[in-house]
């Protein structure tokens, strides 16, 4: 049984691997699937298919771009999210900041550097018109407690995450949200390193089939929004109003989005080439 590593996010955008895996669908297909879940994001998981800790991660569409540029060795084999995500702008509850003006100039918490939360900052800089050298400073604080805690004590300002995910810590008074600032493309690839799209294509075609079987009928699920909601700890209502804007895609990543997203990232100084649609992806 050949075995896979793949990461992605504890969260709800994951759970069709969850049900997959629970179901033994790959074990069937004589392929050993370990899920390992990154909190820390999308540059934890850069960093898991540089080092070999991976073979497969479902990752932020802009930062597996920056990171494949800077010479991550992996490819982008399909869209797994084809919406955007809506990222909320929080803020400590107990803190004076009242709008997104109020923040311009102070310190950001992001998980790590090239990660969603970082380059998402620059995104959200750009849209209001700051100054992307003067009006923005950075805290690093490795995941979503790291956040709480550095928003709470003062150390970082506000922190950019997946609003539906952050909801109930706004609900029990820890965050205070701002405002919103949803990303221009599709949110989620499947980045695959390509030693192993090289050496198992096969298996890795199965991986796909199985995982977009269960994708395209995922909002049809009977009761899903309950399941979601009791394995995420969160609000029903929630649930409901993310289903509704949330999309799952079974193929590759479009040349026209994959080139928006490098011009956009060539703009803002993060990265500092534009590559080839071919250097980025890999149709199966």
């Amino acid at each position: 049984m050949k075995r896979v590593n793949i990461g992605g996010v504890p969260e709800h955008f994951n759970l069709p691997w969850y049900l997959t895996l629970k179901g033994g669908e790959y074990k069937q297909a004589n392929i050993n699937l370990r899920w390992q879940d990154y909190p820390g994001g999308t540059g934890a998981m850069c960093k898991g298919l540089r080092n070999g800790e991976i073979d497969i991660a479902v990752i932020l569409t802009e930062g597996i771009i920056k990171d494949i540029i800077a010479g991550n060795p992996s490819k982008i084999v399909q869209t797994y999210v084809d919406t955007p995500l809506v990222w909320g702008v929080h803020v400590a509850n107990k803190s004076t900041f009242k709008s997104i003006d109020d923040i311009k100039g102070t310190k950001a918490a992001i998980s790590r550097h090239g990660s969603g939360s970082h380059l998402m900052a620059y995104i959200q800089a750009e849209n209001n018109h700051w100054d992307l050298v003067r009006d923005l400073n950075f805290e690093v604080i490795k995941d979503l407690n790291g956040a709480i805690n550095g928003l709470t004590n003062g150390t970082a300002d506000y922190f950019l995450w997946e609003k539906f995910t952050t909801k109930p810590l706004v609900d029990s008074g820890i965050f205070r949200r701002i405002g919103d600032c949803p990303s221009p493309w599709p949110c989620f690839v499947i980045a695959v390193r390509e030693d192993f799209i090289e050496g198992h294509n096969k298996t890795l075609k199965t991986i796909l089939d199985i995982i977009n079987n269960t994708t395209r009928e995922f909002k049809g699920i009977p009761s899903i929004d309950k399941t979601i909601a009791n394995r995420y700890k969160q609000e029903l209502r929630d649930v409901q109003d993310w289903l509704k804007i949330t999309e799952w895609s079974q193929d590759l990543i479009k040349e026209d989005t994959i080139m928006q997203v490098q011009k956009k990232l060539k703009t803002l100084n993060i990265i500092p080439k534009m590559f080839e649609y071919e250097q980025l992806t890999h149709k199966i």
